[in-house]
């Protein structure tokens, strides 16, 4: 049977005194292509479960769109945080996390007070916070973060499979698929491959040319 996050966590903190409460959680760490995404939604204190929410990637696409109407319309705040494939290659995939994650948290137009956050912990944060793993599929507020954050990396990576059709982008996210492996072996890496990423790496030495 499949867990449906709760509101278990912030319940808790609500009742502690604490009013601003983020969900934070991230897509895109293990993509070859396009940019990590994080999303940090904050609900009034003392809401209901927002019903059939749950992890993100258990939803079909039409049903995330229509949760992420309703999370919208439902959070006292919401934002959006991303860092580039650049920073990816750049910083590393966990230090770019941490950078989407402060990004959506510093672009809420409230001051956070706690955060409850899918994964590990991330002391880059500079806020008070408690990691929670599989916080998606346990904690209501992670898997509302979840969904926006998946709905806007899905969006952006359909256009860029609109400029880039051979590497099916629009279907597998950026993510290596059979398909988007051998566009990648034969045409080479975009300027959107992470090319600290294996095997993007391994081509890069062969000197393809970037698109």
């Amino acid at each position: 049977m499949t867990r449906r996050p709760t509101l278990e966590r912030e319940r808790a903190l609500w009742a502690s005194g604490l009013r601003c409460v983020a969900g934070l959680d991230e897509v895109g760490r293990g993509p070859l292509a396009g940019p990590v995404v994080a999303a940090a939604v904050v609900l009034k204190p003392g809401s209901r479960a927002i019903r059939g929410l749950r992890d993100s990637k258990l939803l079909s696409g039409a049903r995330r769109e229509l949760l992420g109407a309703e999370i919208r319309r439902r959070a006292v705040a919401w934002a959006i945080g991303a860092a580039s494939v650049r920073e990816i290659d750049r910083l590393n995939v966990r230090v770019a996390t941490a950078l989407a994650c402060r990004r959506a948290l510093e672009r809420l137009p409230l001051q956070v007070e706690y955060v409850l956050l899918d994964g590990l912990p991330l002391p880059e944060l500079g806020v008070p916070h408690e990691a929670v793993v599989d916080g998606d599929s346990r904690c209501h507020s992670i898997a509302a973060a979840s969904v926006l954050a998946k709905l806007v990396r899905d969006r952006l990576m359909d256009l860029l499979g609109r400029r880039y059709p051979a590497f099916g982008w629009e279907r597998n996210k950026g993510y290596a698929t059979r398909r988007h492996l051998l566009a990648l072996d034969r045409l080479g890496p975009t300027p959107h491959h992470r090319r600290s990423f294996s095997p993007v790496v391994q081509l890069d030495a062969f000197g393809y040319r970037v698109f």
